[in-house]
């Protein structure tokens, strides 16, 4: 989720200037057109942004999902001698290379539709709340786009979430399997888990990824916005790019911390009943963080945060890049009547 956040930030704040001319007069039809190809390429390149972002970055994302439910079945004196070169070794020497991308598959089949959900429906909303009686006359205002900015981002980040919430869960189980494979793939995942946990529990740990939104959002586009102010009053001829970069890593990392515990229960839902194995947590979301702080320490609700950070940088960066350079390819094509 926190990946997600600070990307939309990043791109929505930094090269607009970058690619904005001046408006010209044209026909309502060849507008209509024109509006019509920007939705399509923003699809796309979202899409792909996202899915390459999420594959030059799987074999982080992987070793944060494995540190971040080993509290679940593991000893206290097994949690302690966790690091990730330790981890990262043990997965290649148990499991080979190939398995540091295990789940990145269903990685790839998650993130083409969440990016573009996410970016589609961010427009969309920003359209829909610029419409809102007394809002409309304010279009201008740094506050009414502040608030604009601020509820579309956490509104799209709730749709996108919520309609492709399943593959999530599966990607979450398909990457936490280590030498017992009990889901063969994608199809036989979704087959199994609704044959033995009913359709509902596609959607385990949905309610802690939808209260991380607002707060994800709320705190990647302050970071952001802060950051990138108060550089910008500092060196004004710095590079956008390199601003919105530099900022966007920091806000990502700035969201991560704040909301990585809710990202781990996240987690830990997801792999409730994973397998046919007992239930570890009977309780709802404050006894599942009070058991955690009681079995683990304070420590345990950060547990994985490490290989969180290593990512945010790349992560950022390589979304950030393809999202503007395909934006930029596909602005060129022009459509065929």
């Amino acid at each position: 989720m926190q990946t997600e956040a600070r990307v939309g930030v990043v791109v929505e704040g930094g090269p607009r200037a970058l690619n904005s001319q001046p408006k010209q007069h044209k026909p309502l039809q060849q507008q209509y057109q024109q509006s019509q190809i920007g939705t399509v390429s923003q699809l796309v390149a979202g899409g792909v942004a996202g899915a390459l972002s999420k594959t030059c970055t799987a074999p982080l994302a992987r070793l944060t999902i494995l540190f971040q439910v080993q509290g679940m079945h593991s000893d206290v004196a097994t949690l302690r001698k966790a690091s990730i070169w330790h981890e990262a070794s043990r997965v290649i020497r148990e499991e080979g290379v190939r398995a540091l991308w295990k789940g990145n598959l269903v990685t790839i089949a998650h993130r083409l539709p969440y990016s573009s959900v996410n970016f589609y429906a961010y427009e969309r909303y920003k359209q829909f709340l610029h419409m809102i009686p007394g809002l409309e006359i304010h279009r201008e205002s740094a506050g009414v786009n502040l608030f604009v900015h601020f509820v579309g981002g956490g509104l799209a980040g709730i749709t996108a979430a919520s309609a492709t919430y399943p593959l999530d869960l599966v990607r979450t189980r398909l990457a936490a399997q280590t030498n017992v494979i009990y889901y063969r793939g994608i199809w036989h995942a979704l087959q199994t888990i609704s044959r033995e946990e009913g359709v509902f529990g596609l959607y385990k740990g949905l309610g802690a990824t939808l209260l991380g939104v607002g707060p994800s959002i709320a705190i990647s586009f302050s970071v952001y916005e802060s950051l990138r102010s108060f550089w910008h009053s500092r060196r004004p001829h710095d590079s956008t790019v390199a601003v919105s970069l530099a900022c966007g890593s920091l806000s990502g990392i700035a969201s991560s911390t704040a909301t990585f515990p809710l990202d781990l229960v996240r987690r830990r839902k997801q792999l409730e009943g994973a397998g046919g194995r007992a239930r570890v947590y009977t309780t709802g979301l404050l006894g599942i963080f009070k058991h955690i702080i009681q079995t683990e320490g304070f420590r345990g609700l950060y547990r994985g945060i490490m290989p969180e950070y290593y990512k945010v940088v790349p992560g950022v960066s390589i979304c950030f890049t393809t999202y503007e350079t395909l934006k930029l390819l596909l602005a060129d094509v022009t459509p065929t009547i």
